[in-house]
């Protein structure tokens, strides 16, 4: 049953899987700059999730109709290769969990994005799984955020994500696909780290109340440990530029 395999998760010493404490991240390895043909691009890795992510513009709508006068219009689109799972599939593109998750991701970023200095225009935002190992969502949701700086795109602040779990009463940080799959709740949240505001809470199970926030709060305490990374990256990337212009 989902509460035996949800007992399993943890060891008698309180160590998962793939041999982490309970609050503990992934590793986690970060790219910027990956594409030269983009306007900007990031390589997210997360354990064994691995995604790219391209932006384009702001550049001219190409339908005139999905132009808005006052603001840039966000464009996001979300596919899995087929490679990216034990499974191969034939058909990732367009797939209705594709499409949900395109969308999610199009409204974080619509409260992150200072659209209203591009009127009139669009911006792409490409992500791709390579690889699928649990917490795609909020994998690609910290790429985005990073070729987006990349691109030069003005953000009011980063946007970070990171998901957790339980097992029994203990909150579970960032968790894999086996842990995902084996009966504990997942809630992946997304902050603007610096106001602490949530931008994305979704729960796939229920999860009692008292235990509700302490999730919540994991979640969020894994959201502030990747913003650290992210940060350190964004640094590392603009001293670089800075540097082969001979401008530091």
């Amino acid at each position: 049953t989902s509460e035996m395999a949800s007992r399993e998760l943890l060891s008698p010493e309180g160590l998962r899987i793939d041999g982490r404490r309970a609050n503990e991240l992934r590793q986690i390895q970060i790219k910027m700059g990956v594409f030269s043909k983009a306007d900007g691009s990031s390589y997210y890795e997360q354990g064994n999730t691995k995604v790219m992510c391209a932006v384009y513009g702001p550049h001219e709508t190409l339908y005139r109709k999905v132009s808005e006068h006052d603001k840039a219009v966000i464009n996001c689109e979300y596919s899995m290769a087929t490679f990216s799972t034990g499974e191969r599939k034939s058909r990732m593109r367009g797939d209705r969990r594709g499409v949900e998750i395109s969308l999610l991701i199009k409204q974080v970023f619509e409260t992150a994005i200072m659209t209203e200095l591009a009127p009139k225009s669009q911006i792409d935002i490409y992500i791709t799984i390579l690889q699928a190992d649990g917490g795609t969502r909020t994998a690609s949701i910290n790429a985005a955020t990073l070729a987006l700086i990349d691109a030069g795109i003005p953000m009011k602040d980063f946007v970070v994500a990171c998901s957790a779990g339980a097992s029994d009463s203990t909150p579970l940080l960032d968790l894999n696909f086996y842990e995902d799959s084996s009966g504990s709740p997942d809630m992946p949240v997304a902050i603007l780290p610096r106001s602490g505001k949530v931008t994305l809470l979704q729960m796939d199970s229920k999860i009692p109340l008292e235990l509700f926030e302490r999730v919540l709060d994991c979640a969020r305490e894994g959201c502030m440990k990747t913003f650290a990374l992210m940060q350190s990256c964004v640094k590392e990337r603009t001293t670089k530029i800075l540097q082969t212009r001979g401008l530091f």
